[in-house]
């Protein structure tokens, strides 16, 4: 099995925002869309050699907001040693949930998204 951080991200997520078209989104600066990243409010990374980093649209619902508990999800990842790319690589990996984490947390299913989270970082 491919670990998380070996993963083909540009065959996991089907659509993926530049940074530009993230602060669009959101209403707010391409500057603010690198803090966010940085502060894992979002996530964001290469899907391809010699592509710019890019953010899942799935991460953004259709109001323009980052998808709640994305961002404590990611946290928690983080904190288990997880970087960006393997934190995409989970959220867009099926998971037994039903379904991924990210269709999950799409459809405020987040609970059981954050305890297999926190499992693993045990």
């Amino acid at each position: 099995m491919t670990s998380l951080a070996d993963a083909d991200l540009s065959l996991l997520v089907d659509e993926w925002l530049d940074w530009r078209e993230v602060a669009s989104r959101l209403g707010v600066t391409e500057a603010k869309v690198r803090t966010m990243i940085k502060d894992h409010e979002l996530a964001g990374a290469v899907p391809s050699p010699g592509d710019r980093p890019r953010v899942p649209a799935a991460f953004l619902d259709e109001g323009g907001l980052v998808v709640k508990g994305l961002s404590g999800l990611l946290t928690v990842l983080h904190d288990g040693g997880y970087d960006d790319r393997e934190c995409i690589a989970w959220l867009f990996s099926d998971a037994d949930l039903p379904g991924r984490p990210i269709d999950a947390l799409r459809e405020n299913r987040g609970s059981e998204v954050k305890r297999r989270a926190q499992a693993m970082g045990f």
